[in-house]
């Protein structure tokens, strides 16, 4: 299986809007709990080390992408 990076959704609106209201009203703490259990749920789901990975590694480039971003900005 090869990470899809698209959308799935045929409405990815309706998607994300989803998963912002199931964080409505939690704390941050309680929030970043929602996170991780919907990630490992999801991961559990997808069911492959190799797809699994790839994502993380694209999470940490984004991640990194948007700090150099926000570094570039404030100078």
């Amino acid at each position: 299986m090869v990470l899809s990076t698209s959308s799935n959704f045929v409405k990815p609106d309706d998607a994300f809007r989803a998963i912002v209201e199931a964080h409505r009203g939690l704390s941050d703490e309680q929030s970043a709990d929602l996170d991780a259990a919907l990630v490992l749920i999801l991961a559990n789901h997808i069911g492959d080390l190799d797809v699994l990975r790839e994502a993380i590694a694209l999470a940490q480039r984004r991640m990194v992408d948007a700090s150099q971003q926000q570094q570039q900005q404030q100078q």
